[in-house]
């Protein structure tokens, strides 16, 4: 069973196996056609510090969707749904560690919490296959590679760290269909922030992702790299924030919005 397997579900009923319980995988492929987004949680104290750092940072952190202090819906792009259970796994931090990888966060939750949605290169995906580019994640079933670069984000506050990408290998034949195709999506991480050698933004092992599940590299494609909504965790690591959950990497909220509406052109 893979995300790819639920691809002609609807949003709702995504979220709603996953609330049950009956889904705990990496989301990739599911609800075809809508938007997919990270999730970053942090007490009030913080959200200011982390709306400028996604402000200054539109790339990995394009901002969907916030939530009211205490109040677990998105209204924006879910009515209805609860980030504290529609997503299938969660990580929880305390002083940026890692605490726990929880399937629900019900008892996490507190007044002062305030949840940002951010936009997710899953939704671009469908566009991608759409123009008859290979996505080796959705075609083995398994989760999409996430690098941390030498490529820093700029500070806000108390938050600042380096970009985290996702890596898709792409022919090299179709490498502008592939940039042109996701340039159409600025509001889930656009166009590739690098092509071609990994080296070059400090990856040293392309195999061995610090997020996610490695994949194979035809001789006949490049790797090309997007800015990643996971970005914000690196964050968490370097800026130690008492207290923030997020969602685990490739285990994203499905939205209700369709991809369509974030195309520019």
């Amino acid at each position: 069973m893979k995300g790819a397997d639920f691809c002609s579900c609807t949003p709702q009923e995504v979220r709603e196996l996953i609330r049950q319980g009956k889904y705990n995988l990496p989301t990739p492929g599911m609800a075809k056609g809508h938007v997919q987004a990270n999730l970053v949680i942090l007490p009030k104290d913080w959200a200011y510090d982390f709306l400028v750092f996604a402000q200054r940072n539109p790339k990995p952190c394009p901002v969907l969707d916030v939530t009211e202090p205490g109040d677990p819906e998105p209204k924006m792009i879910a009515p209805g749904a609860d980030i504290r259970t529609d997503i299938p796994k969660y990580k929880v931090w305390i002083d940026g560690l890692c605490v726990d990888e929880p399937t629900d966060i019900i008892k996490y939750w507190r007044d002062d919490l305030v949840g940002f949605l951010l936009g997710c290169s899953f939704t671009f995906e469908s566009a991608l296959l759409g123009a008859g580019i290979p996505v080796r994640h959705i075609e083995i079933g398994s989760n999409v590679p996430m690098y941390v670069t030498n490529i820093q984000c700029k500070s806000a506050g108390r938050l600042s760290g380096p970009m985290v990408v996702s890596m898709r290998p792409i022919p090299y034949t179709q490498v502008p269909k592939a940039v042109l195709s996701t340039g159409r999506f600025p509001a889930v991480h656009g166009a590739p922030v690098h092509i071609g050698n990994p080296a070059a933004i400090g990856i040293k092992d392309i195999h061995s992702p610090e997020f996610g599940d490695a994949v194979p590299i035809y001789d006949n494609e490049v790797p090309v790299f997007w800015a990643c909504g996971v970005t914000p965790q690196a964050a968490l690591m370097v800026s130690k924030p008492p207290f923030a959950i997020t969602h685990a990497p490739g285990y994203m909220f499905v939205a209700d919005s369709l991809d369509s509406s974030y195309a520019v052109f």
